[in-house]
């Protein structure tokens, strides 16, 4: 039983941490935005990476880092709309 709790506290401490993690009611396209907008972030982070998608993409890095920090506003499109 303790082993549950402390598992359970665990969890909640990461969730508090990392909202990319989640909860029992995070919505797929919330989940998918937290996971796209992460990775938009790690590409800018990392120069190499950026500088490999400019050379694959034959455009010069400035440009790649602005459409990637453009597609985290809305990284999979509008919210679907709720039902009620």
């Amino acid at each position: 039983m303790a082993d549950k709790l402390r598992a359970q506290q665990q969890l909640e401490q990461l969730q508090a941490r990392y909202i990319g993690i989640g909860h029992p009611d995070t919505a797929k396209h919330e989940w998918l935005t937290n996971v796209r907008r992460d990775s938009y972030a790690s590409y800018i982070g990392h120069p190499p990476m950026l500088e490999h998608f400019a050379v694959a993409l034959n455009e010069p890095q400035a440009r790649i880092k602005t459409q990637f920090i453009e597609r985290m506003v809305q990284p999979c499109g509008p919210p679907p709309e709720k039902e009620e």
